[in-house]
């Protein structure tokens, strides 16, 4: 290890280490948490708080239906929590095939996810890799942590700290234009993972570095990598 390597790599999840599941698979847990309220949505408003859901998006859909943000936003984020176990449990989230490249890197690792915390304390566990991370940051499930989450960098800044790691010598890794953003805002160098579901991602901020796999990540020169007796 050299005085030039990084000093921590930091994850996102969905899309990076575990695959995302089906879109509508999250707008069936939105449609459901409107009938827990005895409320019939109009289809719009379902897609609105499916998936990248802003403050604004939960204010103006709770205000047209009465509804607690709240309430309907825990509620929510429950509902949206157990689908994505229940998909995990049907094999249709797992972690991508290039997973071990993440055990490979021989610094202190960490998460930043915009999913909820409850569904990465699953996952991770679920799939044993937990003891990888030494600090795993995903929502509360609160209409707060809707203003917090990436392109805001509350969430990784919190990963550093966790972590007590400096933004400049660290490496944040991506798939989404947001997951960059965070990532620059913070001070980090960026990667932006181009999964197959991202060929077509516009990521107008530049990443530091742009690779198709996790496996690419171990030929940067500031990522160094164990060796295979030590795995």
């Amino acid at each position: 290890m050299t005085d030039d390597t990084y000093d921590a790599v930091v994850f996102d999840n969905d899309g990076v280490l575990t695959t995302l599941v089906d879109r509508a698979i999250l707008r069936t847990a939105a449609a459901e948490t409107f009938a827990a309220f005895d409320v019939d949505p109009a289809p719009e408003d379902v897609d609105r708080v499916t998936v990248g859901v802003s403050p604004d998006d939960l204010a103006t859909v709770c205000d047209r239906y009465d509804l607690s943000p709240e309430a309907f936003w825990r509620l929510r984020d429950e509902t949206s929590s157990r689908a994505q176990i229940d998909a995990v449990h049907r094999g249709e989230k797992r972690l991508y095939d290039d997973i071990d490249a993440v055990e490979a890197i021989d610094l202190p690792l960490g998460v930043v996810s915009s999913n909820q915390q409850a569904t990465l304390d699953f996952l991770f566990d679920h799939f044993a890799i937990d003891s990888w991370f030494g600090t795993v940051h995903g929502r509360e499930p609160t209409p707060e942590s809707l203003a917090l989450k990436k392109p805001a960098t509350h969430y990784v800044e919190r990963a550093l700290e966790s972590l007590a790691v400096d933004a400049d010598r660290t490496l944040f890794v991506g798939d989404t234009w947001v997951d960059v953003v965070a990532g620059d805002r913070a001070g980090c160098d960026t990667a932006f993972v181009r999964r197959p579901h991202r060929r077509d991602h516009t990521v107008e901020l530049p990443p530091t570095y742009e690779v198709e796999t996790l496996d690419e990540l171990l030929a940067l020169d500031r990522v160094p990598v164990r060796s295979e007796t030590a795995r």
